[in-house]
């Protein structure tokens, strides 16, 4: 049996919490001024400043590793104007993902529609140009593609997560490579991401796993008591689109996360759950 997790005290349960409550209200308050009004450059450094203070609120430490240049973009007097775009491909565990992503490599984010009501951070999310999946209605998973393809043409990063699935960070899942297609069409980098959480003393942490039947206040009271939570990411070698195709391109993303191939899942997995494109078609 796995040891429990060291929690802290209700009373740092509930001033993370507060503190986590004020950096959304604010944020959700901020968005559309900081959309519309700063350059590209200053947008970039508001949000992962702003998200690296709600990764800290919520007790979680912050580890990133370099992030290697793949826009190849020119400075102007208004930002930075880029060639291309890059698709951000990471394993996903947690709702965490979303923050961690922000905190390191602000990008539009592929989220599920669900996520647009979640309290707060929905709101931060719509107005931070989030691109929305129906899970339910696959026949817009077309149009969701032209649209990241589209974003990517104009020189922006796109985030999105892969696999479907959320899982608890001991193992993972495979890459679909649906998503993947727009990178093909618009000739655009994709950069492998991998997220993990372990706790201070190195062992591999599922407090921060939002899987199963799990409601997101339940995830977020474990991850509002986990003392010594830490938060990894870790970039990949890019890897260019080029001539190969989204098979291809899904294949050799997973490997550069995970280190080598996913093995199948169990016959009953009870470590992943529905989330973004989980009902992709495989050859879609």
């Amino acid at each position: 049996m796995a040891a429990p997790h060291p929690a802290v005290g209700p009373g740092r349960q509930l001033l993370r919490a507060a503190s986590c409550a004020a950096l959304l209200l604010a944020g959700a308050a901020l968005a559309p001024l900081v959309r519309g009004c700063c350059t590209p450059v200053l947008r970039e450094r508001l949000v992962r400043r702003w998200a690296r203070l709600v990764i800290g609120s919520l007790g979680v430490e912050l580890r990133a590793g370099p992030a290697p240049r793949t826009d190849g973009g020119v400075r102007t007097d208004r930002g930075v104007r880029t060639d291309r775009g890059v698709l951000l491909v990471a394993n996903h565990v947690s709702w965490l993902d979303i923050l961690l992503v922000a905190a390191v490599r602000p990008s539009r984010m592929l989220a599920k529609t669900e996520v647009r009501a979640w309290p707060l951070l929905g709101p931060v999310a719509a107005w931070a140009g989030t691109l929305f999946l129906d899970r339910d209605r696959l026949r817009t998973l077309p149009a969701t593609v032209d649209a990241i393809a589209a974003a990517l043409r104009r020189g922006e990063r796109v985030a999105v997560f892969p696999e479907g699935s959320t899982w608890c960070g001991r193992r993972g899942g495979r890459f679909r490579p649906a998503l993947f297609e727009a990178a093909v069409r618009a000739g655009a980098t994709v950069q492998p991401m991998a997220l993990s959480y372990r706790l201070a003393d190195g062992r591999t942490a599922t407090v921060a796993a939002f899987v199963g039947e799990d409601g997101l206040l339940s995830s977020l009271r474990r991850v509002l008591a986990a003392r010594g939570l830490v938060a990894e990411v870790e970039f990949r070698a890019p890897i260019p689109a080029g001539a190969v195709g989204r098979r291809e391109l899904a294949a050799a993303a997973q490997a550069a996360v995970f280190g080598t191939p996913v093995l199948p899942a169990p016959a009953a997995p009870v470590e992943s759950v529905r989330h973004v494109a989980d009902r992709l078609p495989a050859a879609a």
